[in-house]
């Protein structure tokens, strides 16, 4: 039976699911002008710009635009672009996997560097090797993702050649190779990200060691491996896991930014395109999918708490 924890977490997902559709519809219906003739331009006929709004439905009142769209939305159905004349969901299916790659790459590697280092700054508390830590993640909050992008092409692809730019090959073709075309881009995503997860981390397992269950621990004569990891970790993780959790919409948005850099054939390129083409349709449905991604993976994020902290399931 689903206990009230998470019948909570479920209606504000649905209710933040709702807040996104209708943000989504208006955003684009409450901009100024006329959405035909901006596609259109100057030129175009009356005929033209009146056949394009059909298309759109653009003519109609704007509660059965809406009605209609979230109809469509029902049946997973957003519309056809202009630029493509192909199904929204056709182009966005085909160019997704490669964002969906590049975000999980960039989320694994922030934790699977993050952890250990924020673990190894904590024990380290005020030695060089914490110092080297704190500077490099200045450095790397201080450092934009695209810049990261561009001076890795520049020394590991162009001097170095250990990688091949602007080359994406599909999973589907060759899985070592895939992982090659967004290792550097991911890696670029992960610096700013890594430094954020090892200043919390640092910070929360510094405030636990402080902590009596901790001296308690050391008194039963436990390892330094059991304490740190069985029962200092497992609470620190609490907090960082909710920033982990934030910042994935911030490492989804990075790949729609890196995507140019590296010129990827994902979403972000896709979603370049059509708003250059003012493919509204397009647009709208790329926008759509990728914040119901970061509400799922926020709700995800919401449910760990329980795994972590028992104290959640006796509430």
């Amino acid at each position: 039976m689903i206990d009230s924890y998470v019948l909570r977490r479920l209606g504000t997902l649905l209710l933040t699911v709702v807040f996104v559709i209708l943000l989504t519809f208006f955003a684009f219906r409450i901009i100024p002008g006329n959405p035909a003739l901006a596609i259109l331009g100057t030129e175009a006929s009356e005929e033209q710009i009146e056949a394009l709004l059909a298309k759109l439905g653009a003519n109609q009142p704007l509660y059965e635009q809406f009605f209609h769209w979230l109809q469509d939305l029902a049946i997973f159905e957003l519309g056809e672009s202009l630029r493509y004349s192909q199904p929204v969901l056709e182009l966005i299916a085909d160019r997704i996997p490669v964002t969906v790659s590049l975000a999980f790459m960039s989320f694994g590697l922030t934790i699977v560097i993050a952890i250990p280092l924020g673990i190894t700054a904590a024990r380290a508390r005020g030695k060089f090797i914490d110092l080297v830590i704190s500077i490099g993640t200045q450095l790397g909050l201080a450092i934009p993702s695209f810049w990261s992008g561009i001076m890795l092409i520049l020394v590991f692809g162009l001097a170095l050649k250990w990688f091949s730019i602007s080359n994406f090959v599909p999973w589907s073709e060759d899985p070592w190779l895939a992982f090659k075309s967004l290792l550097l881009p991911s890696i670029a995503i992960a610096i700013p990200q890594v430094a954020i997860i090892v200043r919390y981390l640092r910070t929360t397992m510094l405030e636990q060691l402080n902590l009596d269950y901790v001296r308690t621990a050391y008194s039963k004569g436990l390892s330094d491996f059991t304490i740190y990891f069985r029962h200092v970790l497992k609470n620190a993780l609490i907090p960082v896991i909710t920033v982990a959790g934030m910042n994935f919409g911030e490492i989804v948005a990075g790949s729609l930014v890196i995507e140019q850099v590296f010129t990827l054939p994902g979403l972000g390129r896709l979603l370049i395109t059509a708003i250059g083409n003012r493919d509204y349709p397009l647009v709208q449905g790329i926008v759509l999918i990728v914040a119901f991604a970061v509400v799922l993976i926020n709700f995800v994020v919401d449910l760990s708490y329980r795994w972590l902290d028992p104290k959640i399931r006796l509430k």
